[in-house]
């Protein structure tokens, strides 16, 4: 095969040109992203992944090159080599970081040519997701996406120096492991050597990495793909990448400061932008009694206020009777929204009926009145009680959700962050972080009739709390602890369970006998009587950091070759059918399922 580059090897890249170089023959490689032809003398931006730079091809400089130039089409792949030259002052392009010179050619070498792309490789075109997933190796060559790939390079390498001057080693970890589920679905892989068995694909490192504290590894991090077959959404993948970490011999605090200081390198390194430090700290029961959510949005005030002391007496029967039965009522004042239509009105209902709301009540405060269809309904005093519990004043609209807890708190929770966009209260350019702490160990499934861990099973109960293992497990608050980004959680972590005995409780409370979890961690129990030390961690998405550190709307926006929310992958027309052959050294059988 023919060696196009010959002699020729790349000087700089294109955006390393400036007018330092003015005079400097040099050898540019690259994408041509425009193509232009001004009466005999052509002009291409050729592009690579650090920018573009001009490059022109005249007659005058040289003929041959010229009239090859004329073949050249955008995306064609070039090497050029030539003199590097000072743009004219009235051609000087100020947006552009080589607008201040131009390469002259002298030699040109079509490296490949390219059919007309699907879409153009510009950042300001809209394209529909398919078609740029489907093409995913030109989509990346546009210039967001090549910085969003960049940033997070630039991103895990700052975590790397952080943790490895914090004296943490890096280890790997299995992918092919015990499929344990606690939670999401597996991944499984099926064993050819040992056939009717299944590996599974890990959900996280969690049991490796306190194994690695038990063999004395005390501090341990890895940036890792994980795995987890669940419905996705905007910032889910079936396949993603955690910055995970685990530290023995040390207490929640250790483990926030070495975190803060991870992220605060991080958003230096990428973005410039110095973080403070310590992060605010709040506990569940509180975001939940404030803000409705365990992931708080704290760049914005509206705070939710409990009013169920003061209805539950009332003659609105619809609070009153909720609050008997043991729910609550709640009050979110959108300040000076008194405006919003009867149908912006309905459109707020509607959206908190995605959390299950079964209604939205509301108030317009007025100077001397309260329009509502609920205002006959309350007492002078209560009007009174009402109106200092929320901090009412005239111009005000106050919405309201009775129902059983966790509605109320989603309900009001996600319209309070709805409302601060739709009011332009965020302030884009703020990164507010806030640790939340004392989560509940434990949370009841109805459907499964059963407890299950809120984190995972392995999660250190507050020692004041063990009393309620067996009497009331939802009484149970932990050692958990997650990092809260404008909104977004994006990392998590606990102090582990080290003693055996509290972790056979532990599975215990969770409706497992013992044949079921020796069966399952019988053996984490051994190791954890073999001399296991206090120990704990916290774990990153990665992807969603940097998602937030770009400014964009999903992971799939910086993860090189994402999945779709089918958890296909369209470049490659993955996951695909398995030939016969294959499914048989595997002894498997597919079986249909009717749709």
């Amino acid at each position: 095969m023919t060696d196009l580059l010959g002699d020729m090897r790349r000087t700089h890249n294109c955006c390393d040109l400036t007018t330092a170089q003015v005079g400097q023959e040099v050898v540019l490689m690259g994408w041509v992203q425009t193509r232009r032809d001004h009466g005999g003398v052509i002009f291409v931006d050729l592009r690579d992944r650090t920018g573009i730079a001009q490059v022109v091809f005249s007659p005058e400089v040289n003929t041959e090159v010229h009239e090859k130039a004329h073949a050249v089409r955008s995306e064609f792949v070039l090497g050029i080599r030539g003199t590097v030259a000072a743009r004219p002052d009235d051609m000087i392009n100020d947006k552009m970081v080589t607008g201040a010179i131009e390469v002259n050619v002298d030699e040109l070498r079509i490296l490949n040519r390219a059919v007309t792309p699907p879409f153009a490789v510009e950042d300001d075109i809209e394209v529909g997701e398919n078609i740029r997933l489907k093409n995913r190796h030109i989509d990346l060559r546009r210039p967001r996406y090549q910085k969003n790939i960049i940033a997070r390079h630039q991103a895990t390498q700052a975590v790397r120096g952080y943790l490895n001057s914090k004296g943490f080693l890096d280890i790997e970890t299995p992918f092919l492991t015990k499929s344990t589920p606690e939670g999401a679905r597996d991944y499984l892989v099926p064993s050819r050597v040992n056939q009717g068995l299944f590996y599974a694909l890990p959900q996280s490192p969690q049991l490796f990495k306190q194994l690695l504290m038990m063999s004395g590894f005390d501090r341990y991090y890895q940036i890792v793909k994980c795995f987890r077959d669940e419905d996705l959404r905007a910032d889910r993948q079936p396949e993603f990448t955690q910055i995970d970490m685990e530290l023995s011999f040390v207490g929640e605090e250790e483990i926030m400061a070495i975190a803060e200081g991870m992220v605060s390198k991080v958003f230096k390194d990428v973005l410039g932008v110095d973080v403070k430090a310590p992060f605010e700290h709040l506990l569940y029961a509180d975001a939940m009694d404030r803000y409705g959510l365990d992931k708080p949005d704290l760049r914005f005030d509206m705070e939710l206020k409990d009013v169920s002391s003061i209805v539950e007496t009332s003659g609105f029967k619809v609070f009153a009777d909720v609050v008997k039965k043991g729910g609550m009522v709640k009050a979110l004042n959108a300040k000076g929204c008194i405006d919003f239509s009867r149908k912006e009105i309905d459109d707020l209902t509607k959206f908190v009926s995605i959390y299950r709301a079964k209604g939205l009540a509301w108030i317009k405060v007025k100077e001397n009145e309260w329009q509502s269809p609920i205002a006959k309904f309350f007492t002078d005093d209560e009007k009174k009680a009402l109106a200092e519990r929320i901090g009412m004043e005239p111009g005000d609209l106050i919405f309201f959700v009775a129902d059983q807890p966790k509605v109320v708190n989603e309900s009001l929770g996600n319209l309070r962050n709805h409302l601060a966009e739709k009011l332009g209260l965020i302030n884009k350019d703020e990164f507010r972080f806030v640790w939340v702490t004392h989560f509940p160990l434990f949370e009841y499934d109805e459907t499964e009739k059963r407890y299950q861990s809120l984190h995972h099973p392995f999660t250190a109960p507050l020692e004041e709390d063990y009393q309620h293992i067996e009497t009331d497990p939802l009484k149970l608050r932990s050692r958990a602890y997650d990092l809260v980004l404008n909104g977004s959680e994006i990392g998590g972590g606990s102090i582990r369970i080290h003693d055996r005995a509290i972790q056979e409780r532990m599975f215990s409370a969770l409706g497992m006998d013992k044949e079921e979890y020796e069966e399952k961690f019988g053996f984490l129990l051994d190791a954890l009587e073999s001399g296991a030390p206090p120990h704990g961690g916290i774990a990153f998405g990665l992807d969603r950091l940097v998602m937030i550190l770009c400014g964009m709307p999903s992971i799939r926006d910086v993860i090189a070759f994402p999945k779709t929310q089918k958890a296909s992958c369209m470049l490659t027309d993955a996951p695909s059918e398995a030939g016969t052959a294959q499914l048989n050294e595997l002894a498997l059988r597919i079986k249909k399922i009717e749709s």
